[in-house]
Formats: C-alpha cells, sequence, structure tokens
C-alpha cells in the first residue's frame, strides 16, 4: 500500500493551496499516484482459452482419425502365415476401406473380411466371383472348368480340400465370393468355412511389388464379372 501525504500551501491572500508531490518520478505533479493492481482475472482467461483450443484439436484429431479409418484407410496388422509369403506375420498394412463402394471384389483381390467361421477379421486373396464354379482336382484349383495359374504361392504349393474327398466341386451363388490363403497347407479359408458374402467384406489391402504384379496376372486369366442369377439345384456354400 502506498500513501501520498499532500502539501498544503497558502498564498498571498492566503488562500490554501493542496499540491501532490511526485512519487518516485513515476507521476506528474497534483495527481495521485496509486499502484496498478495486477490483472489476475484476464491471465487465468488467457489460459482458458489456450485450453479450451488444445482440447478442440484433440477432439478434432481423434474425430477425423476415426473418420478416415472407418471410410477411407486403415492400418493393421496381420497375425498368422496364412497369406506367406504375400503378406508376412506380424507386418503392418493398409486396408483401403472404399475401395469397393463403386464396384465388386476382382479375383486376385487381397481382402480383409468377416470370417464366417469365428466372426474375426481374417485377410485372405479372391479366387471365384459370384455365379462362377470351383473345383479342386489333384491338388489344382479350376475356375469355370479352367486352371488357375497362381504366381504368388511358393512353387510347389499344392491346393488340398479339408475333407477325406479328393475333388470338390463348388457353384457360389449372388454375391458370393471364393477365398484362399497364399499359403494353402497353413490356410484356414473357403475350403473350411465356404464362401464369403460381399456384405462380410471390409475392403482390398494396398499390395506393392511383385505382390501386386501377381494380383494382375490373376484377373488377366478369366473375365472379371459377377452373375446376377440364381441356381436351381446348385450347391451354394
Amino acid at each position: 500500500m502506498f500513501i501520498v501525504i499532500p502539501q498544503i500551501e497558502y498564498d498571498e491572500l492566503g488562500l490554501q493551496s493542496v499540491l501532490f508531490p511526485a512519487w518516485e518520478n513515476h507521476c506528474p505533479p497534483k495527481e495521485i499516484c496509486y499502484p496498478q493492481p495486477k490483472n489476475t482475472f484476464g491471465r487465468m482467461s488467457k489460459s482458458l482459452n489456450r485450453l479450451g483450443l488444445f482440447l478442440l484439436m484433440a477432439i478434432l484429431g481423434i474425430t477425423a482419425q476415426f473418420v478416415i479409418t472407418r471410410n477411407f484407410f486403415q492400418p493393421f496388422q496381420v497375425d498368422g502365415i496364412s497369406m506367406a509369403p504375400t503378406l508376412d506375420d506380424h507386418a503392418h498394412y493398409f486396408l483401403n476401406r472404399c475401395a469397393f463402394r463403386e464396384h465388386a471384389p476382382e479375383r486376385g483381390d487381397v481382402v480383409v473380411f468377416v470370417d464366417p467361421g469365428d466372426h474375426g477379421f481374417s485377410v485372405k486373396r479372391v479366387i471365384a466371383l459370384p455365379g462362377e464354379s470351383i473345383h479342386f482336382k489333384n491338388g489344382r484349383v479350376f475356375v469355370n472348368g479352367r486352371k488357375i495359374s497362381e504366381p504368388y504361392l511358393t512353387p510347389g504349393t499344392h491346393t488340398y480340400t479339408y475333407s477325406q474327398i479328393k475333388e470338390e466341386f463348388i457353384t457360389l451363388g449372388v454375391d458370393q465370393f471364393f477365398v484362399l490363403g497364399d499359403n494353402r497347407p497353413m490356410s484356414i479359408d473357403g475350403r473350411s468355412y465356404g464362401p464369403v458374402r460381399r456384405e462380410n467384406i471390409l475392403g482390398r489391402v494396398f499390395l506393392t511389388g511383385k505382390a501386386a504384379e501377381s494380383c494382375a496376372q490373376l484377373k488377366q486369366q478369366l473375365p472379371q464379372h459377377t452373375a446376377t442369377v440364381t441356381f436351381d439345384g446348385a450347391k451354394s456354400l
């Protein structure tokens, strides 16, 4: 607290005048000098504004990440060797979740889907499309009666059924896709749980290099089409 003591003087007529001396040369004469109070409220308001801005940016960032990963691109980790050598165990990849909004999955696409067996998430390769037939015979895969070449498999790999029957013939229905793992002896896939419906396919895996080239080679072997027909008496798993 500061006190300024006024000085009383008398002029020639005996009139009093009050003078306020300068305080430490910071105040002009005839003025009362008071210390400026600290603006605590203003500083608190600035701190709250900064905190609010930080929270807003955090909320916007989390929302943007949620929207992007749920609708566009989502990172994921492979757990298992059923897609070796195309996908490595414990490796990280990106899933294109908007790949099939305008068109259906194509032959050769590596996709993530809801597993019909345990209802978890699996990653496999699309081998056959709706309306097509798959024939397993002598360790080979035939689609619509034509043996397909699979350059993404380890040389010498054979594809056998999971039953005691050496041959199996399957015809796909509407919106059904048949998937297989690239590591055939170590893969639980369509040979076990049957076709996968399109609505359960979440998206396509981003592939580069030789893995992407092998997909393109498989797509060129057979026409890319999806049938919208029904089958009377056909075996639709």
